[in-house]
């Protein structure tokens, strides 16, 4: 997968497009990622007590995944990017590069 958590990204496609936020989650198994301020939906909560008194619950409204294809990467110039890799030769690593601008991310 190649959108991380902590990234800059802008929806390309859904209710949401043109949004951008940042990631909260991601989840590669299931090909999802959740964005800050992107497919917020309302979950009602059942109203709870807690040790203190305190009364919790009620409507919430939350970031629901959306599927890693609707996104892509924003690199350092505020465009939308895809995402490469290249091999780093100092410490034998990956490191994520804009295909767009060819700099690393």
């Amino acid at each position: 997968m190649k959108v991380k958590k902590g990234d800059e990204v802008v929806v390309i496609a859904g209710k949401d497009r043109g949004a951008k936020g940042k990631v909260i989650a991601v989840d590669p198994a299931a090909n999802k990622v959740v964005v800050e301020g992107v497919n917020r939906v309302t979950k009602h909560t059942r109203v709870t007590t807690t040790q203190r008194g305190a009364k919790g619950g009620g409507i919430e409204h939350i970031e629901a995944p959306i599927n890693a294809s609707n996104v892509m990467v924003i690199d350092g110039e505020g465009k939308a990017t895809r995402v490469g890799y290249r091999r780093d030769e100092e410490s034998g690593r990956n490191v994520r590069v804009s295909r767009r601008s060819g700099k690393d991310i």
